[in-house]
């Protein structure tokens, strides 16, 4: 089977803007498109390249019935195909598990993992049934109707932190002194004019028109972040009644999309901007946990990506995580015998937000970058999912000259 790589610097992420902010109105597909443009040619890699992609997209989208190849026929690959992925939060680890497969299988050279979303005015879907009483059928919110309900167990995502954090008995006190960590983290992106972010990501960020014609704004970074103190989050009750989790420890709703190429070692230091700079795909893992459990199935997830890569939590030099709730870094620090502080360098999505699918993707360029810095080693990132599941991936950086 082939090793899989990932050429430096072959990645890029749009910044993340709240819901209803700069990128609500734009078409999550167009727009991946539009940035993965400019992003191939700042890169000098051709779209030629390219025999194999696939979309991560957990909102759809007009057209999306036609995702991958459409958004390859935007960038002017119109030879090349591949699949359309959904799996909520865990579409990121999910694509490039995908990809990588084509690539370890030898059905592809190089190939395009892109994934997109717009939770901003998700669709309003409605379900015909002719033969129902009065011919009515049913609809939902996408976005909204899904957050607050899962159908296998009837509670809200909400819910499911407030499970794990009774079981583990998580206070209010101890995840609010964690998200302030995880807020102190994302700083040190910032510093020296956003350097780190800039790693991968175009600032200043021209937002474009619905119509990608002209420029209707400008982002000098994650859009929608608010500032956080402890005794901001201190002044904070929490969302259910009876429970721990506050607005403060969990992440807010987001757009945006993030992009990856994956192809074999050879190729990879071909693409790179540094081909001195070797970084493999090592391994995957996922799990579920008892229903309405979301935020402890990392854990088991992580272990099993760690055991398919052959080495233990004390081989990672780095660690980061999805963090819809607070609750998740608690737990899994607790299951892993981690310091939770010693995760999430540079920040997560706990601070700069969930577009779901790409969010994945930009949590993984983050770690590599993490990596580089570090001077190399093993990575992991892992994060839950609806339906109470998980993925993680482990990657391996190293120098090679």
């Amino acid at each position: 089977m082939t090793e899989v790589a990932i050429p430096y610097g072959a990645y890029w992420s749009t910044p993340f803007a709240r819901w209803q902010g700069s990128f609500a109105e734009l078409h999550s597909l167009k727009f991946a498109a539009h940035v993965a443009k400019d992003a191939l040619a700042q890169r000098k890699l051709d779209v030629g390249l390219f025999d194999h992609a696939a979309l991560g997209l957990s909102v759809p989208q007009k057209g999306a019935f036609f995702g991958l190849p459409w958004l390859m026929g935007q960038l002017g690959a119109q030879d090349v195909a591949g699949p359309t992925i959904s799996q909520a939060c865990a579409t990121g680890v999910r694509l490039l598990q995908s990809v990588a497969s084509s690539v370890r299988e030898g059905d592809a050279s190089v190939t395009l993992a892109i994934a997109a979303d717009r939770v901003s005015n998700g669709p309003h879907i409605y379900y015909p049934a002719p033969h129902g009483p009065g011919g009515t059928g049913e609809h939902e919110n996408w976005v909204l109707d899904n957050f607050n309900f899962d159908p296998y167990t009837g509670v809200n995502m909400l819910k499911t932190a407030e499970n794990v954090a009774a079981e583990y008995k998580l206070t209010t006190e101890e995840q609010n002194a964690l998200t302030l960590v995880r807020y102190e983290q994302y700083e040190e992106a910032l510093k020296d004019d956003s350097a780190f972010l800039k790693r991968f990501m175009s600032l200043p960020f021209s937002v474009p028109d619905p119509r990608f014609k002209r420029e209707q704004g400008v982002l000098q970074g994650d859009e929608g972040i608010f500032p956080t103190t402890a005794e901001g989050l201190a002044k904070l009750k929490p969302v259910m009644e009876g429970g721990t989790v506050t607005f403060g420890g969990q992440t807010h709703p987001a757009d945006g999309n993030a992009a990856m190429v994956v192809t074999t070692p050879e190729r990879a230091a071909e693409l790179s901007l540094d081909p001195h700079i070797g970084i493999r795909i090592v391994s995957f893992g996922q799990a579920r946990v008892k229903p309405a459990f979301m935020p402890a199935a990392p854990a088991p997830a992580a272990r099993r990506a760690l055991q398919a890569a052959g080495i233990q939590v004390k081989d990672l030099a780095a660690i980061k995580t999805h963090n819809p709730f607070i609750v998740n870094d608690l737990v899994f620090a607790r299951e892993m015998d981690i310091d939770p502080l010693k995760m999430n360098r540079f920040g997560c999505s706990l601070v700069w937000g969930h577009p779901q699918a790409p969010m994945g993707l930009r949590a993984v360029i983050e770690l590599i970058e993490e990596l580089v810095i570090k001077g190399g080693g093993y990575g992991l990132f892992v994060g839950c999912a609806a339906g109470d599941s998980a993925m993680a991936i482990v990657v391996h950086v190293r120098e090679q000259r």
